[in-house]
Parts: structure tokens; C-alpha cells; sequence
């Protein structure tokens, strides 16, 4: 059983800044792509960031420049850096993250975190 667990979500002022983690834990033989993704209320969840095992990022057009995602390959954890926050960035943030169980040539599981509520004022 694999679990992801983010924190850091908050309540900010416009301009501000928040770092979002993101940690797996459980039967896990490697992970492959982790990533953020959003969804604002009545609105589909859209991707905010990936980052492979080897370090290979993509963003969103809508953060680039803004925010910045980092990985710990040893703890299975990944990071998001928000700065120059906007009201348009509120939405709950969810972690994914792409399990290999117990094989180097077993298949990748996705598996998503409950998310955590990013909340931007004006």
C-alpha cells in the first residue's frame, strides 16, 4: 500500500509566497514522474508541475517563472515553490505520483494525495 501526503497549504496575500511537500510512503520500489496539479472549485483539475526521477521538469504556462518544483529522490518527496502568488492560484493542490510496488520491471501506479487548500487573497 503506497500513501501520499502533502502539507504546506495556507492561506496567503496576493504577492506571497508558499512551499507546498509532498511525501510517498509503502511498498515502493521506485517512482517515476511526481507532480502538483489543481483544482479550483467548479473547475476541472488541471496540472500545475512534474518532475521526473532524473530531474526533468514541466510546467504550466500559467506558473512559469513563478513557481518551481524540486524532488528528493532518497525521502520520495517533492516540492512546490509558489512565489509572486495570485487569487487565481486558490484552488486545493494534489500530489501524484507514479509507483513502481517491487520490480524494476513491474508497471507505475498512479496514486494522489487528499490535497491541500491553497488560498490566495487580493
Amino acid at each position: 500500500q503506497v500513501q501520499v501526503v502533502e502539507s504546506g497549504g495556507g492561506l496567503v496575500q496576493a504577492g506571497g509566497s508558499l512551499r507546498l511537500s509532498c511525501a510517498a510512503s509503502g511498498t515502493i520500489f521506485s517512482i517515476n514522474s511526481m507532480g502538483w496539479y489543481r483544482q479550483a472549485p467548479g473547475k476541472q483539475r488541471d496540472l500545475v508541475a512534474t518532475i521526473t526521477s532524473a530531474g526533468s521538469t514541466n510546467y504550466a504556462n500559467s506558473v512559469k517563472g513563478r513557481f518551481t518544483i524540486s524532488r528528493d529522490n532518497a525521502k520520495n518527496t517533492v516540492y512546490l515553490q509558489m512565489n509572486s502568488l495570485k487569487p487565481e492560484d486558490t484552488a486545493v493542490y494534489y500530489c501524484n505520483a507514479a509507483v513502481r510496488y517491487s520490480s524494476a520491471a513491474g508497471p507505475y501506479f498512479s496514486h494522489w494525495g487528499q490535497g491541500t487548500q491553497v488560498t490566495v487573497s487580493s
